[in-house]
């Protein structure tokens, strides 16, 4: 994967510029770590530039509704101007069986259709605290660590292709919120790229409370939307979207 330099600088310097006037830090030190489920749902198309046209991820790979795993940490700290650190872990699994038709790698698929897609997405984000009170924004980057295999295999006709792929992509990350009441927050963060006609957010609007027991939990809806063009040989437009739940630990 091949990025535009010039767009990816310009989106650190517009980032950077941002934080500049105003950075709050934690006024102590502070350390969450937790996880959950996410309960997602694919949809869209893929396309290898060879194909004629493009194959469906529902009605061709018959992927569906699956309920993944995520996990979480987070480092704030006091210490003014050096950057609070948040990682975050998502495995996602899906698996299809059904009948189609259909031509994918420049090999011809029919009858019953095998599908195994396993995409891991690692986060690992550094950002400042522009506001830290009743109203929260959050600032920063986020290095995503994103590796994809698949395999697809027609059993009808005894014919397979498998691929990976592991990429390191270079996204903003914003995040705004608002606690109405002690120990909710109310929040949506962003993580976005956008270069040569190819863009890459992951969307995320949540509802969390912390307890005065340093055990939180929370829920909430997540997107994730990935659109390539002619990357590796491949054109795809695909979501993944669905609710959420978790637990956490604070300190």
């Amino acid at each position: 994967m091949h990025f535009n330099t010039l767009r990816i600088k310009s989106i650190l310097s517009v980032t950077s510029l941002c934080l500049l006037p105003a950075i709050a830090s934690a006024d102590t030190l502070s350390v969450t770590a937790g996880g959950g489920v996410w309960n997602e749902s694919p949809s869209g198309t893929v396309q290898k530039t060879s194909d004629p046209i493009a194959i469906d991820m529902n009605n061709d790979l018959f992927l569906n509704t699956e309920t993944q795993g995520y996990f979480f940490a987070s480092l704030e700290h006091p210490i003014p101007f050096l950057p609070n650190l948040r990682v975050m872990y998502t495995n996602m699994k899906h698996t299809g069986n059904g009948t189609a038709t259909f031509t994918f790698n420049n090999i011809n698929f029919s009858g019953n259709v095998n599908s195994n897609v396993n995409i891991k997405v690692l986060d690992l984000i550094a950002y400042y605290e522009v506001l830290d009170n009743v109203v929260s924004l959050d600032l920063g980057l986020d290095a995503r660590k994103l590796d994809i295999d698949y395999t697809v295999t027609s059993s009808s006709l005894g014919v397979t292709t498998t691929d990976s792929t592991s990429r390191t992509i270079p996204m903003v990350y914003a995040l705004v919120g608002a606690s109405p009441w002690p120990g909710i927050l109310i929040s949506a963060n962003i993580k976005y790229i956008q270069y040569s006609g190819n863009k890459l957010s992951d969307i995320t609007a949540k509802i969390a409370y912390t307890t005065d027991f340093h055990i939180g939990v929370e829920a909430g809806y997540r997107r994730q939307k990935l659109t390539l063009d002619n990357i590796d040989s491949t054109n795809a437009d695909v979501t993944f979207d669905g609710a959420f739940a978790g637990a956490y630990v604070k300190f």
